[in-house]
């Protein structure tokens, strides 16, 4: 699907979509909790999916209530299936892979698109240490893997992504682990670990963190056996990630204010408030709402080694800004839906806007007067990419084209719409 994206002046309030992190997390919890729980405001993305289909080849029920809530039965890990498949979620295999090693059965664990060609070999290095027989395609999916993952003290790389971590959390929590830990060394993104560990920490699984380096486990099994009719409820917070497009929307575009996000939250990409801030837009954060609008914007230095999702509205941001912006980070954009530093320069270059690539530095020269060009981009299939694509149109000096627009269904579906609430001009969509 091709859209085209018109300049446009926005105005208007708009609902953040549910967040994708703190979904599939829930639904990995649920499967390994013995009960019933249910889920509220429950996301719809393509990545959302993927885990509600996962978690049932995994053994847990499904049903969805006449509120929209998920209800999810589970006994446990109990595959009904001798395969699983992912989707393109990275998440979702890095997560769910430890959880489905829980179980004795020989399992095939896939995806789709880019997930076939992101690295593996943390699985094969690890999972022989827990009890795990595997078998990769020289590091790539398919992952043959039989269980039963048995906890021990281990050392792992966390330099490579956060998300392996967060699906060995879950695995020993429910495995029942006591006195044994993972050691972790140069651990990214630690604010979705944070994330991981209040999800667990809500259905009953306490882990020690110490400086994020070492995790203990004390023994405790969750709140799996209360009873067979109890229930546990769990409400999906609001998706920073997908509304930090939003308000780099404002900030270039017009006042607009966002509701449903929690600004306690543990989300990395919340941090787009420090680079709303720095930029210089009008901002007003309020318990229940976040305000923001256009004023003359300025360059500004970020360190998105911890958020790096938050490249692409970023550099959106900074095509509006005088000055060259310096973000930090890019050695963690390689392994994303596409190689993202590579992506976002190549096709922002398309629309005028010039960026470096320096090492681990990213430099985007922009103009507070706009310098966005009328252009045709292609999203590369990675959602992200689209959306940043979009962002920048709303003031460039004439449409802009996006190819292969709907690669957003992966995070956010709703994103061409709720752009159109604000009062965008969007074109082809069906």
């Amino acid at each position: 699907m091709n859209v085209i994206i018109y300049p446009s002046d926005i105005r208007g309030n708009i609902r953040a979509a549910a967040g994708k992190s703190s979904m599939q997390r829930a639904c990995a919890a649920a499967l390994l909790r013995k009960g019933l729980t249910r889920i509220i405001n429950p996301g719809n993305s393509n990545d959302d999916l993927a885990a509600v289909g996962v978690i049932q080849k995994l053994g847990a029920t499904i049903q969805y209530d006449a509120n929209g809530d998920l209800l999810i039965s589970s006994r446990g890990i109990d595959p009904v299936s001798g395969e699983m498949n992912c989707g393109e979620s990275g998440l979702g295999i890095r997560m769910f892979t430890p959880l489905a090693a829980l179980s004795n059965r020989e399992l095939t664990v896939n995806g789709t698109g880019s997930l076939q060609t992101r690295p593996m070999h943390f699985f094969d290095e690890v999972f022989p240490k827990l009890g795990v027989k595997i078998q990769s395609n020289e590091g790539k999916l398919p992952l043959r893997i039989q269980g039963p993952l048995t906890p021990a003290n281990i050392d792992i790389d966390g330099s490579l992504s956060s998300q392996f971590l967060t699906g060995l959390l879950m695995a020993y929590g429910a495995a029942g682990a006591k006195d044994v830990a993972i050691r972790v060394k140069d651990l990214k993104s630690k604010p979705y670990i944070d994330l991981t560990l209040r999800i667990m920490q809500h259905f009953g699984w306490d882990v020690e963190n110490d400086q994020y380096e070492t995790f203990r486990f004390k023994g405790n099994t969750g709140k799996v056996e209360s009873s067979e009719g109890s229930l546990m409820t769990y409400q999906v917070e609001g998706d920073w990630s997908g509304a930090a497009f939003l308000l780099v929307a404002g900030a270039i575009a017009g006042e607009i204010v966002v509701e449903g996000l929690d600004l306690f939250s543990t989300q990395a990409d919340k941090a787009i408030l420090q680079a709303l801030s720095s930029a210089g837009c009008a901002l007003s954060i309020r318990e229940k709402f976040i305000q923001v609008g256009p004023l003359p914007l300025k360059a500004f230095h970020f360190n998105a080694t911890d958020c790096p999702d938050l490249f692409p509205p970023l550099v959106a941001l900074a095509s509006y800004c005088e000055g060259t912006t310096v973000i930090e980070g890019v050695n963690r954009l390689a392994h994303k839906e596409s190689d993202r530093g590579l992506t976002l320069q190549e096709e922002f270059g398309k629309l005028g806007v010039e960026i470096e690539l320096q090492d681990n530095l990213m430099l985007v020269k922009g103009h507070a007067a706009g310098a966005v060009q009328s252009a045709t981009v292609h999203s590369r299939h990675d959602h992200r990419i689209a959306m940043a694509c979009a962002i920048a149109a709303l003031k460039a000096h004439g449409p802009v084209q996006i190819e292969a627009a709907d690669a957003i269904n992966k995070s956010y579906p709703d994103f061409y719409r709720h752009l159109q609430q604000l009062g965008v001009k969007v074109e082809g969509l069906h």
